[in-house]
C-alpha cells in the first residue's frame, strides 16, 4: 500500500514552511490554507521503497497516478501517447516553366485577343529571365521579396506598369488556385504607381503632321541589307506603304507587320471576327490596294516581312525602328510620335467625317463607351450638342452695351 503526503516547496503559495509535509487529513481542518505544492507517494513496489513525486497537486489526480504504479508494480508511468498533429498539407512542387506553360494554355483557351496573349507571353518571358538570373527553377522558390525586386525593375510608364502588375497578380492567383503554392507572393501592399488609373489621352496625328510624315518618307536614304533570307534595299516607299496601311485600316503595328494578302478581298480588308458573329472589314482605295499588290509580287504573300525573321517581336521591332527614323526626319511634334498614333488617326478621320461612334468602335474592336471616352473631342455630334446647350444658356441674357476694359 502506498501513502500520500504533500511536500511544500520554497515558494509555496500558502506560505507553508519549505520541505514540511501535510496530509489530506490535515488539509481538511478548518482554516487550512490551500496551496498547489506537489503530492508525493511513498511505499514499496517490487521490493523497492521509494518516495515519488506524482506531478499532481490535487489528491484525486495524484492517487490516479499512483494507482497506475501499483497496477504495473513499478515506479514508472507509461501514459498513452498523444496523437500527433497532422502535418499541414503542402502543395505539390511544380517547375516555373511548367506553371507558365499551363497558364498560357489556359489563356489561349479563353480565345482572348492575340494582342492580349502577346502581352501575357512578354510578361512570362520576363518572369522566366528574372528567375534564371536568381537561379530559381521551382515556382515556390519565388518569395514576396523577389516580387518586390521584380516589380521595381520594370521601366514602364505609370499606366503600363499598373497593367503589368495586374498580369502579375493574375498569374500567381492562377497558381494559388491550383494549390501549386501555399501563399501568394504578390502581397496586397504592392500598389500600382500614381497615375496608373488615369485615362490615357488619345493623340491622333493632325492632317499637317500626317503630311509631314509621308513627305519625310520620300527623304529617307536608301539602305542595303542582307541576311540568311536574302538581300535587298530599304527605301522610304517601304515605310510609306506600312504607314498608309496603318492609317487606312486602323491595324496595330504588329498586325500590319504579319499581314497576309489573303485578308484582302477586292477593296475590303478583313479586320476581325466579331464575338457576337459576323466579320468586320475596312475599305482601302484602289491606289493603296494596287501598291500592296505590287509589293506582294516582290516580297511575297506577307509583304511586310522583308529579309528578317518572321517572329512577331523581331518584325515589330524592325518596323518600329524604321518608322522612328521617319519621325526624326519629319521635324517637331506637339506630342511624342509613336506608331500607335496612326491607329488613333484612323479613328479621328472617321469621326470627323461623321461615321457613327458605334461603327468606329466596331472597326477598332472596342466598345462604344470606350470610343466616346477616348475620342469624344472629335465627335461632331458632341460639339453640336455642347454648342446648343451654351446657346440656350445665354440666349435670355442682356447684351452688354459697353465691353469693359481688362486690366
Amino acid at each position: 500500500m502506498l501513502s500520500f503526503y504533500r511536500r511544500h516547496r520554497q515558494n509555496c503559495k500558502a506560505s507553508h514552511a519549505h520541505n514540511t509535509r501535510s496530509s489530506e487529513y490535515d488539509e481538511r481542518k478548518k482554516g487550512w490554507k490551500r496551496c498547489e505544492c506537489p503530492v508525493f507517494a511513498s511505499g514499496t513496489l517490487q521490493g523497492v521503497f521509494k518516495r515519488q513525486n506524482t506531478g499532481e497537486w490535487e489528491w484525486d489526480a495524484a492517487k490516479a497516478i499512483a494507482a497506475q504504479w501499483d497496477t504495473t508494480g513499478a515506479w514508472t508511468t507509461n501514459p498513452q501517447p498523444k496523437p500527433a498533429k497532422p502535418e499541414p498539407a503542402t502543395p505539390d512542387r511544380i517547375a516555373l516553366a511548367d506553371a507558365i506553360k499551363v497558364f498560357l494554355s489556359n489563356r489561349e483557351g479563353t480565345k482572348i485577343a492575340s494582342a492580349t496573349l502577346r502581352k501575357y507571353r512578354t510578361f512570362t518571358s520576363q518572369l522566366t529571365a528574372f528567375a534564371d538570373r536568381r537561379g530559381y527553377v521551382m515556382l515556390d522558390q519565388i518569395t514576396s521579396g523577389d516580387i518586390d525586386l521584380f516589380y521595381a525593375g520594370w521601366e514602364l510608364g505609370a499606366r503600363a506598369k499598373g497593367k503589368r502588375l495586374g498580369t502579375l497578380r493574375a498569374f500567381f492567383r492562377f497558381c494559388l488556385n491550383r494549390k501549386w503554392i501555399a501563399e501568394n507572393p504578390v502581397t496586397a501592399d504592392i500598389k500600382p504607381p500614381m497615375g496608373a488609373n488615369r485615362v490615357a489621352n488619345k493623340a491622333p496625328f493632325t492632317d499637317d503632321e500626317l503630311h509631314r510624315i509621308l513627305t519625310a518618307c520620300d527623304r529617307m536614304p536608301t539602305l542595303a541589307w542582307s541576311s540568311g533570307r536574302g538581300s535587298g534595299i530599304w527605301t522610304g516607299n517601304d515605310v510609306k506603304d506600312f504607314i498608309l496601311m496603318m492609317v487606312y485600316t486602323g491595324l496595330r503595328i504588329s498586325d500590319v507587320g504579319l499581314f497576309h494578302m489573303n485578308r484582302i478581298k477586292g477593296n475590303e480588308v478583313f479586320l476581325r471576327a466579331k464575338k457576337n458573329g459576323g466579320d468586320v472589314f475596312t475599305y482601302i482605295p484602289d491606289w493603296l490596294r494596287d501598291r500592296l499588290s505590287a509589293r506582294a509580287r516582290l516580297k511575297g504573300e506577307r509583304p511586310f516581312i522583308v529579309g528578317q525573321s518572321d517572329r512577331l517581336e523581331t518584325v515589330t521591332d524592325m518596323w518600329r525602328r524604321k518608322i522612328n527614323s521617319v519621325f526624326e526626319l519629319a521635324g517637331e511634334f506637339e506630342e511624342p510620335p509613336t506608331p500607335h498614333r496612326f491607329r488613333h488617326t484612323f479613328a479621328r478621320i472617321l469621326l470627323e467625317k461623321g461615321v457613327p461612334v458605334a461603327e468606329v468602335a466596331d472597326l477598332l474592336g472596342d466598345d462604344e463607351k470606350t470610343v466616346r471616352v477616348h475620342y469624344g473631342r472629335w465627335v461632331p455630334e458632341r460639339q453640336a450638342r455642347l454648342t446648343h446647350i451654351l446657346k440656350n444658356a445665354f440666349e435670355d441674357k442682356p447684351k452688354l452695351a459697353v465691353i469693359p476694359k481688362l486690366g
